[in-house]
């Protein structure tokens, strides 16, 4: 039975010394995979911050964006109703500036003299400058090729001493603002 009892000891010994031994290891087990379930936390901690920080990131530069795009779409929308507005008016006064000359070009000759039509025709002059300023220019037609962009051809006539599709005769006067044309000229156009 001492035998019995050694080995029991011995066994008993060893048992523990490998229980310790597993211990250990359970407790570096333990502790790494505690460590590294610490680790994994910070990680997905920081990883989801960073997921955050990315997401906020994208959303404020998506944001600026926009708020550029309307920024540039205000100031295009601005400037269109500012061309649109100005074109109103200078609809208006075109017919103005029409009986204007309608009115000097039918002043003789010995009245053109006089001071009455002299303040008329500074007035009209002044007009003129004052389109021109604005962006305002008159489409030039006699002599010039046939454009339908820029001439409304109220008349047809066949002549050999002007070419192919050119303007003979203005009837009124067309009027650009900027690129876009406010009124078409009224011409003759011949051949």
């Amino acid at each position: 039975m001492e035998e019995t009892v050694e080995g029991t000891v011995e066994d008993t010994e060893e048992t523990e010394e490998v229980v310790e031994e597993e211990i250990t290891e359970g407790d570096d087990g333990a502790e790494k995979s505690s460590k590294s379930f610490f680790k994994k936390d910070k990680k997905e901690k920081k990883d989801k911050k960073d997921a955050q920080i990315e997401e906020l990131k994208d959303k404020l530069m998506r944001q600026m964006a926009e708020f550029e795009n309307f920024r540039k779409r205000s100031e295009k929308e601005k400037s269109q109703m500012f061309e649109i507005g100005a074109k109103s008016i200078i609809e208006k006064i075109l017919p103005v500036i029409d009986n204007f000359e309608r009115g000097l070009g039918a002043i003789s000759e010995e009245e053109k003299e006089g001071a009455f039509a002299q303040g008329i025709e500074k007035i009209y002059k002044q007009m003129v400058t004052s389109l021109e300023e604005a962006g305002v220019t008159a489409i030039e037609a006699v002599g010039k090729e046939f454009d339908p962009n820029l001439h409304n051809a109220v008349m047809h006539a066949e002549d050999e001493s002007f070419g192919e599709n050119i303007v003979s005769d203005e009837f009124q006067k067309g009027y650009m603002y900027k690129e876009t044309v406010v009124r078409h000229s009224m011409v003759k156009v011949v051949n």
